[in-house]
């Protein structure tokens, strides 16, 4: 049932799923918020929710779209191969105590159009590097976490720029609210009810154990090997305390990982990734035994070969994701510029590290145990979108017969 609410309760609600739903809150439990000065309002509600639902202390990282700008602008070039110490050890310590960590996502995907990419890359290097063990626990849900999003004004301005500026924050906030469940009547236990499909979904796949994917659209002819016991995903996760968790609100996907150097033939992209405040866009990325060999765009082609050279790891995959067409975000029919929502709206893949919880055992793998049963590592961890309603994916089997698992776009079974 879908209701007419006042914007204030949708907010409530939304700020109220991030924190049941999405790093489902604990009592005693420290909370670290990051956040843009676009979104303070929305930052506080769910403050003042996770202290009345018990949290013992709640961390703010803020952070300012024009003072980011200005940095990349005028700040020293060796500047950017500088990560605070100070906050890896705030994120580590925090995660080593069981926090949650919620990020609200705004950024305008053109925060660093026209900035040396050469700037862009170093940063993106050291604070991967700096927070390198952070991420690996993020990818092993030694902890929980989740990412949601809440409009900046630039944001909002580049997915309507057709609406009148006082319009354009409002409606992306509905998209946002109708992508998130906010506005039927039940939004906690229809998220239930949605985790509940998309761990149908995984299971499903998990006991077909295919040994290869197989994706054909105009564009695109790629084959994926899969590890031996992969793990698809969907929904909620648990991390090391038993905890359920959803790490993205919106989620449409189930997902695993690639056998490193399993992939073959080439894909093309089928939305703009938007990537350190750029956009790359209507781009090729040819794979030859698991390793990116070539890429062609015809947006953002210095930043995408950049970030294929952020380490050896991002010459290769570490996700494989599976979105129907007519998902609710797809049918939505906007382009969002930002890979939260973006993602859930298309098939996509990853380049660089590969999710831990993706193979039988592999919580409780170190890197190089990952790396012997055929998991990528690597700094980074990039998304991008490839599906269409032209797609087909068929599973090959061990005994190389092929399975239908999408046809024109969507699920086969």
């Amino acid at each position: 049932m879908i209701l007419l609410l006042s914007f204030d309760t949708k907010l409530s609600k939304y700020a109220e799923l991030a924190l049941k739903i999405g790093v489902n809150i604990q009592k005693g439990q420290y909370l670290y918020i990051s956040c843009s000065t676009d979104n303070l309002k929305l930052a506080q509600i769910i403050t003042k929710m996770a202290y009345k639902n018990g949290a013992k202390q709640v961390f703010m990282d803020l952070t300012d779209d024009e003072c980011v700008r200005a940095r990349y602008e005028d700040a020293p070039k060796d500047s950017f191969d500088f990560f605070p110490p100070w906050k890896v050890q705030e994120r580590e310590w925090l995660a080593e105590h069981g926090a949650a960590f919620l990020s609200i996502s705004s950024q305008n995907p053109d925060l660093l159009k026209g900035i040396e990419p050469n700037k862009i890359m170093a940063f993106q290097k050291a604070s991967g590097k700096a927070l390198a063990n952070y991420y690996q626990w993020l990818q092993a849900d030694k902890f929980s976490w989740s990412v949601i999003a809440a409009p900046s004004k630039a944001w909002a301005e580049k997915v309507f720029p057709h609406l009148p500026e006082a319009q354009q924050v409002d409606a992306l906030w509905e998209a946002i609210f109708a992508a998130t469940r906010i506005n039927v009547e039940h939004s906690v236990e229809a998220w239930q009810a949605h985790d509940k499909e998309l761990q149908d979904r995984a299971n499903y796949l998990n006991n077909k154990q295919y040994k290869a994917l197989h994706y054909t659209a105009p564009g695109t002819d790629l084959i994926i090997d899969l590890p031996i016991q992969h793990i698809w995903a969907g929904g909620s996760s648990v991390n090391k305390q038993g905890q359920t968790f959803m790490a993205n609100m919106p989620t449409e996907e189930i997902f695993t990982a690639p056998l490193k150097t399993g992939v073959n033939g080439y894909v093309s992209s089928t939305k703009p990734l938007s990537y350190g405040g750029t956009i790359i866009d209507n781009f090729t990325i040819t794979f030859k035994e698991g390793r990116i060999i070539a890429v062609k765009a015809e947006q953002g082609q210095e930043i995408l070969t950049a970030l294929i050279e952020t380490d050896e790891g991002a010459r290769y995959l570490g996700e494989v994701a599976l979105v129907p067409h007519h998902s609710p975000i797809s049918q939505a029919n906007l382009l969002f510029y930002n890979t939260l929502f973006d993602e859930n709206a298309s098939n996509h893949l990853a380049i660089g590290r590969a999710y831990a919880f993706c193979i039988e055992g592999g919580k409780e793998m170190t890197p190089e145990e990952l790396m012997m049963n055929g998991l990528n590592q690597s700094l980074t961890h990039v998304d991008f979108m490839i599906g269409s309603n032209t797609m087909n994916i068929d599973g090959i089997t061990h005994d190389q017969q092929k399975e239908p698992i999408f046809r024109n776009g969507n699920w086969a079974f």
